[in-house]
């Protein structure tokens, strides 16, 4: 069984477009989601730097035309299942059938833009919190008036909130964990995005959406949604509600996932997996970063596939 997943705010690096836009068509299509989402992909994919393409108004759309593009180059119709991390969802939707590629990368704009907004109305912020007992640690975040808002597994959770409570958690961090300040322009996935949330949902009520064609994992409890409007209906509460990436890699190992693609810009997911589903029945993984990673990641769909052998 095959898993195709879409990575989420943070994988991002500069330049990390360019081999692409050496594809036929590319740039054309980059140009036209460009004026769907409001920012200049071409030049955010190529030119930026790092302080550009931090931004959340310009990352998301960033990451999910990037997913879409790569995407394109690939058998999808062959792939079993489909996930994305955060506004990796977007993405993961499109590949499932439930958005078309416009209206997701449309609803990536906005979703950018209200979160970007949403972020500068108090100063608030995003922690990694490594290590430590998974239960200890969201108990001492919740006391602290913060928010588990991802919880990644392979050891990882993130704390949002208030900048100020984020710093009293720092000095106490839980037993056995270090605690890391996300570069982070707020609490995503926090009641702290409600505005942006609100402002999304006026927008995603205008898209038309259809059933998933193939199985298409929520974020927010890791289960299969087989239902165009309530994958809607989740994309857009999304932004408001914690990222349960753990939930999403458990229902990976039950359903028997036994090759994974990430794509670009890879390698997030794909080590927060190496991590969690070890020794035997791990999945075998393609990173697929450039044009150069298309045929290990052919091959690797041929083999797991809806046609190929391995189930």
């Amino acid at each position: 069984m095959l898993a195709v997943l879409s990575p989420g705010q943070g994988s991002q690096k500069p330049g990390f477009l360019t081999p692409w836009l050496e594809l036929p068509g590319a740039e054309a299509r980059l140009r036209w989601w460009s004026a769907l989402a409001g920012v200049d992909l071409v030049h955010l994919g190529t030119q930026a730097d790092a302080e550009e393409i931090k931004d959340t108004a310009r990352t998301q759309p960033l990451l999910v035309a990037a997913a879409l593009l790569a995407a394109e180059q690939l058998p999808i119709d062959d792939a079993d299942l489909v996930a994305g991390h955060s506004v990796g969802e977007l993405g993961a939707a499109a590949l499932a059938g439930v958005l078309s590629g416009e209206a997701a990368i449309t609803l990536a704009g906005v979703r950018g833009r209200e979160m970007a907004a949403a972020c500068a109305l108090e100063p608030t912020g995003m922690s990694a919190v490594l290590g430590g007992d998974p239960d200890e640690v969201v108990a001492t975040i919740e006391k602290h008036g913060l928010y588990p808002a991802n919880r990644n597994g392979a050891g990882q959770i993130v704390a949002a909130g208030a900048k100020e409570a984020l710093a009293e958690f720092a000095a106490a961090p839980p037993t056995k964990a270090r605690v890391i300040p996300l570069a982070v322009a707020g609490a995503f996935h926090t009641p702290y995005m409600a505005p942006a949330e609100t402002a999304l949902s006026v927008v995603a009520g205008g898209a038309t959406v259809t059933d998933p064609a193939r199985l298409l994992l929520s974020n927010l409890d890791g289960s299969v949604v087989t239902e165009g409007t309530e994958m809607l209906r989740r994309l857009v509460g999304q932004v408001t509600a914690p990222v349960r990436w753990d939930l999403c890699m458990r229902t990976l190992a039950e359903k028997g996932v036994t090759g994974v693609v990430e794509l670009a810009p890879a390698g997030t997911l794909a080590g927060l997996i190496k991590r969690e589903l070890k020794g035997e029945g791990a999945p075998e993984i393609v990173t697929l970063n450039t044009p150069d990673d298309l045929p290990a990641a052919r091959d690797l769909i041929a083999r797991h596939g809806k046609q190929g052998g391995a189930r």
